[in-house]
């Protein structure tokens, strides 16, 4: 039975979409079959961690939520993308990644945001997809705030993972997110601490947030000079395989697994 995660921010710049990203990628290493839904529909950006390029794509999931196509003819195999720093591909045999990207077309992005969609075909996608694909994971990389998809989402899901900056706004809507999912009896909630400047006392950091929301501290992931500069070009996890960024989101994997 495939078990749903999803990864939610309150507020956008969170690093939402590179957490996912890297958390499909750790899952698919351990043999896994993960697929990832990009309904950030209106700034998707998951695909470039995956050296995607939309503009060569047919169908996303802007034409399924339309009843253009199946949801499975959306999604893309990108498992030979997961690669190490020489490109070499890092899954073994057994593990699959699997993308439905959001349109990244101006006029798509519109269209769909005058005419709204059905959240309820949303969810059928999502079910469709699991079974189709045969998925161990489904990783939901949602839109930051608090709307209709966002609800549906967190609902549907085994585990939410919040991820939060160590910045007061973001601890204020967290809490707010944290409500929800607990009223909407989420099995599973974790908090994943994102852009902690190297210079924290990581522990002390997770001990107060967790003393904070009485909620389980999944790991702090640093920000540094090489993140920065690597950015959305790759998956950390592969690319810098020793890196304290990498260990951080091997303890989520664990924590989820």
């Amino acid at each position: 039975m495939t078990k749903i995660i999803s990864t939610h921010s309150y507020r956008g710049g969170t690093g939402k979409s590179n957490v996912t990203a890297n958390l499909a990628a750790s899952l698919a290493l351990r043999g896994h079959r993960v697929g990832i839904v990009d309904t950030d529909i209106q700034s998707p950006g998951i695909h470039a961690l995956f050296k995607v390029d939309l503009n060569s794509v047919k169908q996303t999931l802007n034409n399924f939520l339309w009843g253009h196509c199946a949801i499975t003819d959306a999604a893309l195999d990108v498992t030979a993308n997961v690669v190490d720093a020489q490109g070499q591909p890092q899954v073994p045999d057994g593990g699959h990644v699997y993308l439905v990207p959001s349109s990244i077309k101006t006029g798509e992005i519109a269209r769909i945001l005058k005419e709204k969609y059905d959240v309820e075909d949303l969810n059928r996608g999502f079910i469709e997809l699991c079974q189709g694909l045969e998925l161990d994971y489904l990783l939901i990389d949602t839109h930051p705030g608090v709307n209709e998809e966002t609800l549906l989402s967190i609902a549907i899901s085994d585990t939410l993972l919040l991820i939060l900056r160590p910045d007061i706004q973001d601890y204020q809507g967290t809490a707010v997110t944290l409500e929800l999912a607990r009223k909407l009896e989420v099995p599973q909630l974790f908090l994943v601490v994102n852009k902690a400047l190297e210079t924290f006392d990581f522990n002390d950091l997770s001990q107060r947030i967790f003393s904070n929301y009485r909620t389980p501290v999944a790991a702090v992931l640093p920000l540094s000079t090489d993140l920065i500069q690597i950015g959305s070009t790759g998956l950390i996890r592969t690319l810098q395989q020793e890196h304290a960024f990498t260990r951080a989101i091997e303890s989520i994997v664990d924590a989820i697994e």
